[in-house]
């Protein structure tokens, strides 16, 4: 008998989930709700697309729904699911075009929800030109209204935030960002490279509205939003863009598998929940996270797509492991370069870590070369045992190669000991006789 799987969600990790498990079991019955009319947007290349640097959107897709159906696979597009019942194996689903509700049956069940945009619950939160920033249909609402807007809020110091403001600023906009930390990409990085970063945003004109909360939106008589309202003033505005973080999407199985109180599913290393025959993957869970060897919630799609290939490979039986994550990312932002692995250093201190920093700031070539730029480096470290737990690098040079490897250092649970002695090349046109990585560890020790 063919084995039913059914999939619930297309960005991500379902596109990596579907087109694994199409190739790896050709016998096998994929169906895929997705309430949506396009799959796998990178939404991490919106603000790109605003900036105009992508003109063309549809670059953004790198699945579509023709695809899958050329692998066998039946795409049920414009379908919200509105019930899962895990002990009798059934999906309702409802054809958001004709309003029909189907009942599906099925042997697995594969959650790949993804995470949805907090919305803060506030006065004039509904207003127009008050947009969210998600998905394909929000980054074709906001190039359409930033046209006409002069003003841009951005509420909201993340990545994607961040990457907004820049990407207005350089369309000549008047921006400005608020956040409710008292500097921007609080959770990523630590002071000394935020410091810098928002320097850069002030030099180009960026208001920053930092540690001060959004209270409410106040619009004109036609309805459109005029002004933000914080604890902290007021700022006038003609478009407002929330990127107040994400909550994992998972009201569907709520009582039904094990999640973490915010609703991010837990999974084992072989992406199983605790219903045997229901997978999940990408922002509807929580990861295994490496640095504390805890659960956490950290929504990436570098996370989602290793995770999506993995319910693939293990969907009949376990076969390859989940290593974890160390939430490792990077950022540009002007003439900057930025990339983080692990644990920041105020990450670790209010996690009641015992920790120490190395900070390294060299040219990243020698100095006898036509050029060079300086580098930023901080290594946060285990005080007792000396173990890697995070790193942070700044600099006009891409050095975030760097950050990887030492995404690499964490996972393999590797001392400031073993890294001052690790094989790097040296090669005058790239980096130094001792490799900045080989310093920080010299320099701990």
């Amino acid at each position: 008998m063919k084995t039913k799987i059914a999939v619930i969600g297309c960005t991500h990790a379902g596109t990596a989930a579907i087109t694994n498990m199409a190739r790896l079991y050709p016998e096998a019955e994929i169906t895929v709700f997705e309430r949506n009319d396009n799959i796998s947007f990178l939404s991490c290349g919106i603000a790109l697309h605003v900036g105009g640097v992508v003109k063309n959107a549809q670059e953004l897709f790198y699945a579509s729904p023709q695809q899958l159906a050329e692998l066998g696979v039946t795409t049920l597009m414009r379908h919200d699911v509105l019930n899962v019942d895990a002990a009798a194996k059934t999906i309702e689903a409802r054809n958001l075009t004709t309003g029909e509700q189907t009942t599906h049956s099925y042997d697995k069940l594969v959650v790949t929800t993804g995470s949805w945009p907090i919305i803060p619950g506030m006065d004039g939160i509904n207003l127009e030109n008050v947009v969210l920033c998600k998905n394909y249909n929000h980054a074709q609402t906001i190039i359409e209204k930033a046209k006409t807007a002069n003003r841009i809020t951005v509420i909201g110091a993340g990545y994607i935030g961040v990457e907004l403001v820049e990407a207005f600023e350089m369309l000549g906009k008047e921006v400005t960002l608020i956040d409710n930390m008292d500097r921007v990409l609080y959770k990523y990085l630590d002071k000394e490279i935020t410091d810098v970063t928002e320097q850069a945003l002030v030099e180009r004109g960026v208001q920053l509205a930092l540690g001060q909360m959004v209270t409410s939106f106040v619009g004109d008589e036609h309805g459109k939003v005029t002004t933000v309202l914080t604890t902290a003033g007021q700022y006038e505005t003609d478009l407002v863009v929330l990127c107040v973080g994400f909550r994992p999407n998972t009201e569907l199985l709520k009582g039904q598998i094990d999640m973490l109180p915010n609703g991010a599913i837990l999974v084992d290393d072989y992406m199983r929940t605790s219903n045997p025959d229901i997978f999940a993957a990408g922002d509807s869970c929580a990861v295994h996270y490496n640095p504390t060897g805890d659960h956490a919630y950290i929504p990436l799609a570098t996370n989602a797509v290793r995770m999506g290939t993995l319910v693939a490979r293990n969907l009949m039986e376990p076969t390859i492991k989940y290593l974890g994550t160390q939430g490792t990312s990077g950022i540009k932002i002007y003439d900057y370069n930025i990339a983080a692995t692990g644990m920041t250093e105020t990450a670790a201190l209010e996690a009641g870590m015992n920790v120490k920093k190395v900070t390294i700031v060299d040219n990243y070539r020698l100095e006898f070369m036509p050029t060079y730029e300086a580098v930023t480096l901080k290594v946060v470290y285990e005080a007792e045992t000396g173990r890697i737990i995070g790193a942070q690098l700044f600099s006009k040079v891409d050095m975030t190669q760097s950050i990887n490897t030492l995404s690499v250092c964490i996972q393999k649970g590797m001392t400031m000991d073993e890294l001052s002695f690790v094989d790097f090349f040296f090669q005058p046109h790239y980096n130094k006789p001792w490799n900045l990585l080989n310093q920080a560890g010299l320099q701990a020790v």
